[in-house]
């Protein structure tokens, strides 16, 4: 996922009193993509590869399979679906890569929609190996700031540059974790609060502890001014272990050996969608389910589903 700025890796997991500005580091959190929630960021390289690879893909990221090959803790993924023995049905590389998929193609409409309406800042918090720089048709005096841990970024740009790849916007990597001060990185790094900014947190609240979530929406609150957005992911089950044999989170950890569950921070949800309205934002919270069913293809609900509480969220700060 692109959640690797901030690790709750157990049993070094973020107590309740702790903020994204002031946990700190702890030496068991792994600075790269091999393990803890870096790894996940792989998982979604692989799952936006299979994608690309579909003859009705939802997005196309060409870079996608060239991460995953990197990567020694992953080089037997597959990145064609052909690759799969079990194909589609597989609860992994099947329905949830296809999940993966989506969730990209609808945030970068998203990201799209807003650069339309007049951001030419785009910020990804926990970029992971996000690509939009390079593949989003974005204008030329946009910026895109990617905000993650070194170890991460430089991961990231080694691979690219091995690529030759070139981004269609100013990209500007943010080397900082998130628990750390990013704002003053963020800032330095030339990002305008002053301006219209798009923002995405992909799969990365459920990683945080509440009150890291919601020090890091008060943040996008204080940082945007108006004509502003934000995309996040959020999870509303009140236990998620309930969901543990799920097909999704037990084929993710038999077949690659992630559990998901033991990342995800496990205490209540705050409601960063109502905090953002009581603040003047207009949200909209929808459920993948939703996109499925206009684009016609992705995941449909199930029995004993890991996905039934997700939703996305996107929110806009009106202007002046």
């Amino acid at each position: 996922m692109s959640e690797t700025s901030l690790t709750k890796d157990s049993p070094h997991r973020a107590t309740g009193g702790e903020t994204a500005a002031t946990a700190t580091r702890r030496p068991a959190d792994a600075e790269g993509v091999d393990a803890g929630v870096g790894l996940t960021a792989l998982l979604v390289a692989a799952a936006r590869a299979l994608e690309t690879h579909r003859h009705d893909s939802l997005a196309q990221d060409v870079h996608a399979e060239h991460f995953v090959r990197a990567a020694p803790a992953c080089a037997d993924w597959p990145v064609r679906i052909g690759q799969v023995p079990e194909g589609d049905e597989n609860p992994l590389w099947g329905r949830f890569a296809r999940y993966f998929g989506l969730r990209t193609r609808v945030l970068d409409d998203f990201v799209l929609g807003s650069v339309h309406d007049g951001a030419r800042q785009v910020v990804l918090l926990g970029a992971g190996l996000d690509t939009r720089a390079f593949r989003l048709d974005l204008p030329s005096d946009c910026v895109v700031f990617e905000i993650d841990r070194a170890g991460v970024l430089a991961f990231k740009q080694q691979v690219l540059t091995d690529l030759s790849a070139a981004p269609r916007a100013k990209r500007v990597p943010v080397p900082v974790d998130l628990r750390a001060d990013w704002v003053t990185a963020l800032t330095s790094a030339g990002f305008d609060p002053g301006a219209p900014s798009v923002w995405l947190a992909e799969g990365l609240l459920f990683y945080l502890p509440a009150t890291a979530e919601t020090y890091l929406v008060d943040t996008v609150d204080r940082l945007t001014t108006g004509g502003s957005a934000l995309a996040f992911e959020a999870k509303l089950e009140k236990d998620l272990l309930a969901y543990r044999d799920s097909a999704i989170y037990t084929a993710t950890r038999e077949q690659i050996g992630i559990d998901l569950l033991d990342l995800f921070d496990l205490g209540p949800r705050p409601d960063s969608a109502g905090h953002l309205t009581a603040r003047g934002w207009s949200t909209s919270v929808q459920t993948p389910f939703d996109f499925t069913r206009r684009h016609g293809r992705g995941p449909l609900p199930e029995p004993n589903d890991a996905l039934e509480g997700n939703r996305w969220v996107f929110a806009h700060k009106p202007g002046p």
